[in-house]
Order: C-alpha cells, then sequence, then structure tokens
C-alpha cells in the first residue's frame, strides 16, 4: 500500500497514508489549541518571562551597584520559561510520531460507525460518540474527543484520498456524525 488509495466500499471511505512529521505535529497543535489548559500554559509563560525581565531591568537599575548576575539569572530564566512552553507541541508530536512512525504506513476506514485505524502490529476502532468533535485544516481532519482537558485525538491526512473528490465524501461523513469545531 504505497501510493495514497481512497475508495468508498461497503465498509466506508478508506485512506491509506505513511506518518509523516509535519501531519503528526500539526493534529498536535490542533489538539493543544482546543485545550483549557495550553492557552493558560503559554501565557503564564510569557507572564514568567516578562516578570523576570522586570526584575533584571530592575536589577541593573538599582542607585547602588547594579546586579548583573541577577539580571543575567532572570533574563535566562525568563527566556527559559517561554522556550519550554514553546516546546511542548514540538516535543509533543516528536515523540508521538516517533511511535506511529515505527508502525508504518496507516490505513483508516472512516463511515457513519467512526472509524478504524490499522497498522503493523494495531486495529483500533473508535465510534463517534469517543469523537463528537473535528477541525479541518489545509493538510487534515483531526478529530477530537469532547475533553478539553487533552485527552484524545485522531487525524486523517487528505493526502491519504486519492482524489480531491474524497475529502468532501470524507466532510460530509464527518458533518453528519461530529461537529466542526
Amino acid at each position: 500500500m504505497n501510493e495514497a488509495t481512497q475508495h468508498t466500499t461497503r465498509d466506508g471511505l478508506e485512506l491509506v497514508y505513511p506518518p509523516v512529521l509535519a501531519d503528526v505535529s500539526e493534529a498536535v497543535r490542533v489538539r493543544l489549541r482546543a485545550t483549557r489548559w495550553w492557552p493558560v500554559l503559554r501565557w503564564a509563560a510569557r507572564g514568567a518571562c516578562a516578570l523576570a525581565f522586570g526584575v533584571a531591568a530592575l536589577a541593573l537599575s538599582v542607585p547602588r551597584e547594579p546586579e548583573t548576575g541577577t539580571a543575567v539569572e532572570m533574563t535566562l530564566l525568563g527566556l527559559v520559561a517561554v522556550a519550554a512552553a514553546e516546546l511542548v507541541p514540538w516535543g509533543t508530536a516528536r515523540s508521538l510520531f516517533l511511535a506511529i512512525r515505527s508502525q508504518g504506513e496507516a490505513k483508516a476506514v472512516v463511515d457513519e460507525d467512526g472509524g478504524r485505524w490499522i497498522t503493523r502490529d494495531t486495529d483500533v476502532v473508535i465510534r463517534w460518540a469517543m469523537l463528537p468533535q473535528y477541525v479541518e485544516t489545509p493538510r487534515l481532519f483531526v478529530l477530537l474527543t469532547a475533553r478539553r482537558t487533552g485527552t484524545g485525538f485522531a487525524y486523517l491526512p487528505k493526502s491519504g484520498l486519492a482524489d480531491p473528490a474524497g475529502i468532501d465524501r470524507l466532510r460530509a461523513v464527518l458533518d453528519r456524525n461530529s461537529a466542526r469545531v
């Protein structure tokens, strides 16, 4: 199954696709944006950075001898806070991609009951009740659990479809069974 193939069978709409880091990264970013905690974490990191920069500025502007060591430490601390928060999507996507890549090419079958993902060592069926929402991006359909804690998603790369009409058929199945976010 090396070529992207798609056809509608009595079993549903079929997609075949290789694991691609860009797809996993995009799906992770979509999932994170749909959580409650991700925006809070990012703003907290930015706030910590601003606070650390403020302390650094104060350390440099004291009337007596400026405390350059404290200023450098605070600047680095602020940068580390922002960098750590911004690396969460990359680190999550990278670790998921390594696990997904080890399974090789994936086949997904989507129908009115839900989705079935098949790889070398796995065969997983997820009903629509578990994935009641979806987000469409230029590359993917990202199916989301209802939990805003960020505990689950699946993705369907548009590249897994052999023809552009398959995108419309897949979107129609998703619209009938899941809510577009």
